[in-house]
């Protein structure tokens, strides 16, 4: 079931984690995201960003490595 606006996620139907969105899995690597993060290599994983910024979501890692350059 195709959901707009999910990045090609979709929310989870089973209780308890029932309309929570699935993540990205975090061997995914920076250059096959949809929008690569240019703060981090093309070849960083998803897990290392989340690890270095403290943030879960890929877009919550965007903004947290923007400000990390500033």
């Amino acid at each position: 079931m195709k959901e707009p606006g999910l990045d090609g996620r979709h929310r989870d139907k089973n209780p308890p984690k029932a309309g929570e969105i699935q993540q990205k899995r975090s061997d995914t690597l920076n250059k096959n995201l949809p929008r690569p993060i240019p703060q981090f290599s093309p070849n960083a994983t998803l897990g290392t960003m989340r690890e270095r910024t403290g943030k879960v979501s890929e877009e919550a890692v965007r903004r947290a490595a923007a400000k990390m350059n500033k």
